[in-house]
């Protein structure tokens, strides 16, 4: 990637930086997280576009969690508001119950809001890492490249369903806020881009109970094409899979993407999750 404009720092494809060129694209991920006197920790807020819209809307501090040293600086400078601070890091390792407890007196100090234009190539990761921090995040909003989007607010029977979204819906309420067209960046990706709002919560079963539970959505979901009994045999076998199916009371003709949390849950019950 070339330098995007005289003066600013050079976008690097390998961070994924597409930057937000207008601020008022950011208005349905502001009106979600309703930052006034909260704390939020902005990951990736390169030219400072949505820091600086969080602050307009009261918030009382922005933390920018910048991986590029360059980009940092030049946030810094753009945004000169006493309320905005960064740390250089990967967003993969932020600590967010950490995060939340070093508050000190600003907003609420054992809580933080969440946001950021995700790298298309890391989104899902760093979603992943935040959806079970429902103590110290109770709300976040991303943008994320639209296929992203599409299926982190999937539900049974949609298209784009399957374990991600089952994954979001056991740690939150996901809604799409809208579209972005890829004209809003610079330089412009190669697809379209959605603003998701995620209103975190404790998930369905114990914290040391999930790990199973999403292990028997991953084998539900492993096949696509295959019926939910055949999808679970190549992962448990013939006789378990026909034992589980049966006992839960599903059609055994059913697919996977065609269960909700709810069933879901009940069939990994039935196995003795």
């Amino acid at each position: 990637m070339a330098d995007s404009v005289a003066g600013m720092p050079r976008l690097k494809k390998r961070f994924g930086q597409h930057h937000l060129t207008d601020g008022r694209v950011c208005r349905p991920l502001v009106e979600f997280l309703r930052p006034a006197g909260l704390r939020v920790v902005e990951i990736g807020p390169g030219g400072g576009v949505l820091s600086r819209e969080l602050l307009a809307a009261g918030a009382a501090a922005v933390v920018g969690w910048e991986i590029d040293p360059e980009w940092a600086e030049s946030a810094a400078a753009a945004v000169a508001d006493e309320r905005f601070s960064l740390v250089v890091g990967d967003a993969l390792e932020i600590d967010w119950q950490a995060v939340a407890a070093a508050g000190g007196a600003a907003g609420d100090e054992s809580r933080v809001l969440a946001a950021g234009n995700l790298p298309y190539n890391v989104a899902t990761p760093i979603i992943e890492r935040l959806l079970p921090c429902h103590a110290a995040v109770p709300r976040a909003a991303f943008l994320v490249q639209k296929e992203v989007g599409d299926r982190l607010v999937a539900g049974p029977g949609d298209a784009d369903y399957g374990y991600l979204s089952v994954l979001v819906a056991a740690y939150a309420e996901a809604r799409l806020l809208g579209r972005v067209g890829r004209g809003a960046f610079r330089p412009p990706p190669k697809v379209d881009g959605a603003f998701v709002g995620l209103t975190l919560r404790a998930p369905p079963l114990a914290a040391a109970a999930m790990p199973a539970f999403l292990a028997t959505v991953s084998a539900a979901f492993a096949l696509r094409r295959k019926t939910l009994r055949n999808a679970l045999a190549a992962a448990w076998g013939r006789a378990e899979a026909d034992r589980v199916v049966e006992a839960s009371g599903l059609d055994p003709r059913v697919r996977a993407e065609r269960l909700g949390l709810a069933e879901l849950l009940s069939l990994h019950a039935v196995r003795g999750g």
